[in-house]
């Protein structure tokens, strides 16, 4: 039986912002369908290392391979890189001044030639896959944050990627708009789609990840099958970071919250 296909290598990644070390000699393997999700405290280079993903930040030494791409190579490699690697953030980022399925309609449009009528039929299933369907014709601000959210995710979803990042998701969302958005990323990795998911909901690591990845001050500290380390971790600041993580969920005020 064929091991699955490495979709994405970096090897020895190091990164600075000014005299900052973001990322330091990071390695990691990621296998086509594979679901990801990396936790650490912040400034840990979690969200730098997804953007060196997709090149919207370049390392400074290594090399990111992606899809079989050289992330150092060609400009061509690079735009091909990110069309086929989407990306969903924390910060809402739905243009304002267009309806829902706009939205989701202009990149396919514009950047891959789709006919409009193809496009809209395309973008209303993505949005009817997740539970989206009815607002097709609204406007971002007529949407509560979690739907926002879903029709982001729809939006990255209209190119057709071969992988998704996302970067803190759910962190600006009430429970209740993060577990409509997390439902729909648990039915992505159960369709087989590639993701790495910065985030600290262990509850959605242990129910949908194949493993997580712990960073901490540029470095990645520990990998684990989430069972086997969020119960018993084996780094000392994996053991410190989740049990700050756990005195701040039982902190009644708001400012407690990583």
């Amino acid at each position: 039986m064929y091991a699955p296909e490495a979709i994405i290598r970096i090897e020895r990644a190091t990164r600075y912002f000014g005299r900052r070390r973001a990322l330091h000699e990071v390695s990691l393997t990621v296998q086509s369908g594979e679901m990801i999700v990396i936790i650490g405290p912040k400034e840990a280079g979690k969200s730098t290392l997804l953007r060196t993903i997709n090149g919207l930040v370049a390392i400074d030494s290594g090399r990111i391979v992606v899809g079989g791409h050289d992330l150092g190579n060609k400009p061509s490699d690079l735009t091909r890189i990110r069309m086929e690697v989407g990306m969903v953030i924390q910060r809402l980022s739905l243009f304002p001044h267009k309806r829902v399925l706009e939205n989701l309609t202009l990149a396919p449009i514009m950047l891959q030639g789709i006919p409009t009528a193809e496009a809209e039929a395309e973008g209303l299933r993505l949005l009817a896959k997740v539970g989206m369907r009815d607002k097709a014709r609204s406007y971002p601000a007529e949407l509560t944050p979690g739907q926002q959210q879903r029709a982001t995710i729809a939006r990255a979803l209209a190119m057709h990627p071969r992988i998704m990042l996302f970067d803190e998701p759910t962190a600006a969302l009430e429970p209740e708009m993060s577990g409509e958005v997390l439902e729909v990323m648990i039915e992505l990795a159960k369709e087989g789609m590639t993701m790495l998911v910065a985030c600290h909901e262990t509850g959605f690591a242990r129910a949908a990840a194949d493993r997580i990845v712990v960073m901490d001050r540029g470095e990645i500290i520990e990998t684990g099958h989430p069972a086997r380390l969020l119960e018993q971790p084996s780094h000392p600041r994996t053991r410190r970071f989740l049990a700050d993580l756990a005195r701040a969920r039982s902190c009644p005020f708001p400012m407690c919250m990583l």
